[in-house]
């Protein structure tokens, strides 16, 4: 029999109750009950107090959190002055710059599609401290400042400390009777934060967990004697230092410890965290000894995006040979059918290549797996090419010229059983020359999956005013359907339709006008042709091409005042690696050009340049929906994919490019004289290499050329130091990989091109809805599909998990049937 309560506690229950909102103890009862569930605490007398009390704690924050929201809808609705702006609140929240480039930003919407698919899937990453760095441009110079994006906190993520993992460093390998075991090393802990990824009106909610590193609470501190104490504690943040920075180079890789400890440390994370799972499943165990990890592949796909997670192959071989005791080619079999690759760039200076003493000494055990996995493949190679040692040379593992390094990207290929390019025209190269050994030995493991972007953001939330222009039309299911833009076509010939897209856009190009004058202090034309490239700065993506055709322009426009000239708005944007002297230079270059240009009172609105500062992804859901012309212009066969091309056509802007990356595609679904294409192809690219590239024949040839370079070389735009370019036109002459010489006279006149089309609105606005109407292969749902259908063995679902508020029965048609 229940001993009664005292007046003093009934007073606390009534209290508790009235403060939490349940009629009885018995609903506080039944959360905690499963809250202490959840904190994996099976023996409750093991259950700690602080067990208790965490259960306790979000057992009364789950029964707040309806009455929260539905208390502050309450004041929202019934009290103007709480009224908040939506756009004021987005204005607030920090960008996630958790990734370089565009490979962060299509995981990301990577992430969305297989949430609205309805796929199991989960997103892995490092919870970066500081993101990639915001930029400032002082006196033309790029300067990078800390990104402390998680100053006033999260909002989005939950940390779950139950799911804490240890990761292992250093030490050394010891082979026993019992099996081989890495000893003697140095620990760090990684402790997840789960974010939540919505699906689209389907209810549900995947996971992306990204990893933060803590040290242990014992660390190093057995190793000091007492006066050491303070340098013992200050060395915790040698282990925490491993998630606390982003490291910002896009296309180039640099080979530092920390670098790899970063690498290692989210693939040994997550490799642990995916057998947890695995072996909680029905799927994670078996009566016979050696059998349980016989449906692995069945039931787990892991996809490498790009090489830097390329250690999940040793780390899963250490762990199925040395901890689960699997013989090695029944280890290797699940490995191979576990992993697939995803090759991003072809440029020779990004693939990674490890220095072996580096991974000797930071990861011992797994070089050994490396050199392992090295020489049954080389010993295969062997047997089908006795005597080709050429080939063994350039199919091993292990590079040996200039000192041992460990190519990652072939490991990749070794290990996984499907490897693809993100575009038609790169995965021909990877497969023709990148990776060609390869391919010619296992012809069907190769793969194009030619990349996409999420209409979700990409279009709903970033214009809604075309969204819903378009949704007028066709209706709402091609949100989830992109491929129906297609009945866009049967407008082509609609007077109206073409005047309310025009509007959109103008709305559009007004709105970013006026935030550019109150951010830049430039008056904008906002009937001006807003000509945008925005991305990473490098070479390779031609900048240089853009910002000489703005100086032809200007000389044209000093030339002759009085010709008609179709005023231009050239906007320039995106980083620079911080050790990228080159690219430095550039913005350097662009900054100088704009002050001239814009000073200028003979050019006055004919022509303004800006360079927009600090490019993340809430600038892009600004400048893209404002774009008239897309420029993809970089040098045929260097561009892997690119993701902002597919973006801007989704929002109404006309592409000028080479035939490069998914540009290639993009004309091919709306007809190449829907975009405006210019310049060399991948054939005559390799046509001059052979040929030998000089860029002073054009230089001579070329009067328009030959004066942008001298004004740039003899200080026009750097009167105060006038050898300022001289590293960038030392460059340009003698050391452009690039060749942005030899596209500049098909640039240009493909530029008057657009200039001519821009003086005729309605074929200008017909064109817009061409490419529009031709966008819905770059939808990141197909992408998706694609890769469930031929490389995960998944399938997508169009069930919808119903709510607790909705009829039980557990799952239900999307359609509602």
């Amino acid at each position: 029999m229940a001993k009664p309560l005292t007046d003093q506690e009934k007073r606390r229950q009534i209290s508790i109750r009235g403060i939490v909102g349940v009629e009885n103890v018995a609903e506080l009862k039944k959360g905690f009950n499963r809250h202490l569930h959840f904190t994996l605490v099976k023996d409750r007398n093991v259950a700690t107090p602080r067990d208790y009390f965490f259960a306790l704690a979000h057992t009364v924050r789950d029964h707040l959190v309806g009455r929260w929201i539905r208390t502050q809808q309450y004041y929202y609705e019934k009290c103007p002055k709480l009224g908040l702006d939506m756009e004021e609140l987005e204005e607030i929240e920090e960008d996630a710059g958790l990734g370089n480039g565009g490979l962060g930003r299509l995981a990301a919407c990577f992430l969305d599609s297989m949430a609205t698919l309805g796929l199991a899937a989960y997103g892995y990453g490092i919870r970066y401290e500081y993101g990639i760095f915001n930029q400032k441009i002082r006196d033309g110079w790029q300067i990078e400042e800390a990104d402390d994006w998680l100053r006033h906190g999260n909002p989005w993520e939950k940390a779950r400390p139950e799911f804490m993992l240890p990761v292992h460093f250093y030490g050394r390998v010891e082979h026993t009777e019992a099996g081989t075991k890495w000893v003697d090393t140095q620990v760090v802990l990684a402790l997840p934060y789960d974010t939540p990824v919505p699906g689209y009106l389907n209810n549900t909610v995947n996971t992306m967990r990204l990893w933060s590193a803590r040290a242990p609470n014992d660390f190093n501190l057995r190793d000091f004697n007492v006066g050491d104490y303070i340098q013992a504690v200050l060395d915790r943040n040698l282990a925490e230092n491993i998630s606390r920075v982003l490291y910002p180079n896009d296309n180039f890789f640099e080979g530092k410890e920390l670098r790899l400890k970063q690498e290692y440390f989210v693939v040994a994370a997550t490799l642990q965290d995916v057998i947890r799972r695995f072996k909680a499943s029905k799927f994670g165990s078996s009566d016979s000894a050696g059998t349980a990890f016989d449906a692995f592949p069945d039931q787990v796909a892991i996809q490498l995006n790009d090489t830097h997670p390329a250690l999940a192959i040793p780390e899963l071989m250490r762990i199925f040979v040395d901890i689960e005791k699997l013989p090695w080619s029944k280890a290797w079999g699940i490995t191979q059918k576990t992993f697939a690759y995803t090759n991003h760039t072809v440029l020779p200076e990004a693939l990674e290549r490890w220095p072996v003493e580096l991974v000797e000494k930071l990861l011992p055990r797994h070089l050994q797996i490396i050199y392992e996995i090295n020489q049954k493949h080389l010993d295969k190679i062997a047997a089908l090419f006795p005597k080709d040692v050429d080939r063994l040379r350039r199919m091993s593992l292990i590079e040996e010229e200039g000192g041992k390094r460990i190519n990652m990207a072939h490991l990749c290929i070794v290990g996984s059983h499907a490897v693809n390019g993100v575009a038609k025209i790169h995965s021909d190269i990877v497969k023709t020359q990148v990776f060609k050994d390869f391919s010619e030995l296992e012809p069907d493991k190769f793969q194009n999956k030619t990349n996409g972007i999420t209409p979700r953001r990409w279009l709903l939330l970033c214009n809604p005013g075309l969204a819903e222009l378009i949704a007028e039309k066709i209706g709402e299911d091609y949100v989830k359907d992109l491929s129906q833009l297609t009945k866009l076509h049967h407008f082509v010939g609609d007077d109206v339709f073409l005047r309310e897209i025009s509007n959109v856009k103008q709305e559009n190009k007004l709105k970013f006008s006026q935030f550019l004058e109150k951010e830049y202090k430039v008056k904008i034309n906002p009937a001006s042709m807003f000509d945008v490239q925005v991305k990473r700065i490098h070479e390779y993506k031609r900048q240089l091409l853009n910002c000489l055709h703005v100086v032809t322009m200007y000389n044209r426009i000093k030339k002759d005042p009085k010709k008609l000239f179709v005023p231009r708005t050239v906007i320039i944007g995106g980083k620079a690696a911080p050790g990228y002297h080159m690219a430095k230079l550039i913005i350097k270059l662009i900054t100088s050009v704009a002050e001239v240009v814009n000073n200028d009172p003979m050019v006055g609105s004919k022509l303004k340049v800006i360079f927009l500062e600090n490019y993340r992804v809430s600038l892009a859901e600004k400048v893209i929906p404002a774009t008239d012309l897309s420029e993809q212009i970089s040098t045929a066969g260097t561009e892997a994919s690119g993701t902002g091309n597919m973006k801007f056509m989704l929002n109404g802007a006309l592409t000028i490019g080479t035939m490069d990356g998914a540009n290639v595609e993009m004309a091919e679904e709306a007809g190449e004289e829907n975009l405006f294409i210019f310049g060399m192809r991948i054939e005559d690219v390799a046509a001059l290499d052979k040929k030998g590239y000089n860029a002073k024949e054009y230089y001579e040839a070329l009067p328009e050329l030959k004066l942008a370079m001298d004004q740039i070389d003899k200080g026009f735009f750097s009167p105060k130091q006038p050898d300022l370019f001289k590293d960038l036109v030392n460059m340009l002459f003698y050391h452009d990989r690039f060749k942005v010489f030899a596209d500049y006279e098909a640039y240009v006149k493909c530029q008057e091109k657009v200039s001519q089309l821009y003086m005729n609105p309605k074929a200008w606005n017909t064109m817009v809805l061409k490419n529009i109407a031709a966008s819905g292969k770059f939808s990141s749902d197909r992408t998706i599909k694609e890769y469930a259908r031929d490389i995960w063995n998944m399938e997508p679902s169009d069930l919808k998990i119903s709510l607790s508020s909705e009829p039980s029965g557990g799952l239900y048609k999307a359609n509602g049937k």
